[in-house]
């Protein structure tokens, strides 16, 4: 699977979306078309796979170095500018990401769920200043309503600013920018610090 997944990502940083063909994957990876098949239904879904390894090194980032500041806001900014900062060390690849999250494919709901879920765990601890409890379900997320609520607004907002990046409307500082604009107005009422 490890091949698979390698080949897509590959494919995906020289050629973005477009360029994850599965007979190709299936070709570079050097297993048959069937095989790949057992593994992952669509492009979308491969995508997305390496989409949770991506979180996954956030995940351990944050665990090692929790995000810093001393306030809610600074906090929750940094958990997005690392996530960014790692999704545009290949914009390509980046590109593509998106988009098979916003493909709408009924198959990867679940998928995309799963990995919204564990970036609102992320916020959420940053909210708290306590290092991500990647033991815990995700089920609850930890902490208040609120602070889930807030997990998913700032996490909605994100998404949206990484589509608008991808299809050119802005540069990558955008992205971070509408966040932490998103988590003033929550956070801090809009105040400024």
């Amino acid at each position: 699977m490890r091949r698979i997944v390698d080949a897509a990502v590959g494919l995906a940083e020289r050629g973005g979306f477009e360029a994850v063909r599965l007979r190709d994957v299936a070709d570079r990876s050097d297993v048959a078309l069937g095989t790949l098949y057992k593994y992952f239904r669509s492009k979308e879904d491969l995508l997305l796979f390496a989409l949770h390894e991506e979180v996954a090194r956030l995940e351990a980032d944050l665990v090692k170095r929790p995000a810093a500041g001393r306030a809610a806001l600074q906090r929750c900014t940094e958990v997005f500018a690392r996530a960014t900062r790692g999704l545009m060390r290949s914009p390509q690849l980046a590109r593509a990401l998106v988009r098979a999250m916003a493909v709408g494919d009924p198959d990867t709901a679940v998928q995309i769920a799963g990995l919204q879920l564990r970036i609102q765990r992320l916020i959420v601890a940053a909210l708290h200043d306590v290092p991500p409890d990647l033991g815990a379900p995700l089920d609850g997320n930890g902490g208040s309503a609120r602070e889930r609520q807030i997990a998913a607004t700032l996490l909605h907002v994100w998404f949206s600013a990484l589509v608008g990046w991808s299809v050119g409307l802005h540069p990558t500082e955008t992205v971070v920018e509408h966040v932490r604009n998103s988590a003033r107005l929550i956070l801090n009422g809009g105040k400024h610090e």
